[in-house]
């Protein structure tokens, strides 16, 4: 399992403060207006919507904020000033990172990710420079704590999974997009609960930091991820669990 797969679990663990997750739903309820936009607002008939209202549950945002969300997708109001941009460039010790932005004001979002990657010691890079180091994958995080290893492997196997990778006592669950919502809802009838399930980017090669850079690199990410404008960050970092227990704690 990635580094930054790692890290997004550990700091779902450890939760946000109140203004945190105020601005966390604000970002989740933005990505499903625009979901149900462009696709639609049947989850069905919508993969992105789907998977858009799966993290919102996930992180536990309300019924009525989610049904609103999409309503104005429908509508068309605050859905239609939104457009989605992707950013990719390199963060410290060379790490190749990718930013997905929904904005209503292209021109501040350029200058915003600009200077958070200069600040942090990053530099922005040309479309395509890093995207090609990544492919979009389902990703199906459970804790083997939890369950028992053959039962996750052959639920996970069984409902078409490409494959299952173990990092410690975590398993990564690897699927096609497209089955992504299969594979989630087999394990869950299976049950066993994912810790996390996201359609993401995975890193075809990952960059090992030592302490020093992997606290420059976290730095980076996490002024990325508190921007209000992006949506998801993802690098080809690869740190040591304890480590970054340490710098999430």
């Amino acid at each position: 399992m990635s580094g930054h797969s790692k890290w997004a679990t550990i700091k779902h663990k450890k939760g946000k403060t109140d203004a945190a997750r105020g601005k966390l739903f604000s970002k989740l309820s933005r990505a499903i207006t625009v979901a149900a936009r462009d696709g639609g607002p049947d989850p069905a008939m919508n993969i992105a919507l789907a998977n858009a209202i799966e993290k919102a549950k996930a992180e536990s945002v309300p019924k009525d904020n989610i049904e609103r969300a999409i309503q104005r997708g429908v509508g068309g109001a605050e859905g239609a000033s939104y457009e989605s941009i992707v950013y990719e460039g390199y963060g410290p010790a060379g790490v190749a990172i990718i930013v997905e932005v929904l904005t209503d004001n292209r021109n501040r979002s350029a200058a915003e990710v600009r200077n958070i990657f200069s600040k942090h010691g990053g530099q922005l890079a040309q479309p395509g420079a890093v995207a090609w180091g990544f492919e979009r994958r389902g990703s199906i995080v459970v804790d083997g704590t939890k369950y028992d290893e053959d039962d996750i492997m052959t639920a996970a196997i069984e409902a078409g999974a490409d494959d299952v990778e173990q990092d410690g006592a975590q398993f990564q669950v690897l699927t096609q997009p497209s089955d992504f919502a299969s594979v989630r809802d087999a394990l869950t009838a299976a049950g066993i609960e994912p810790d996390s399930a996201d359609l993401t980017m995975i890193p075809k090669n990952t960059v090992k930091l030592e302490e020093n850079d992997a606290r420059k690199t976290m730095k980076i990410m996490d002024a990325l991820e508190d921007s209000d404008d992006v949506q998801e960050v993802y690098a080809n970092f690869d740190i040591p669990e304890d480590v970054l227990e340490a710098l999430a704690g």
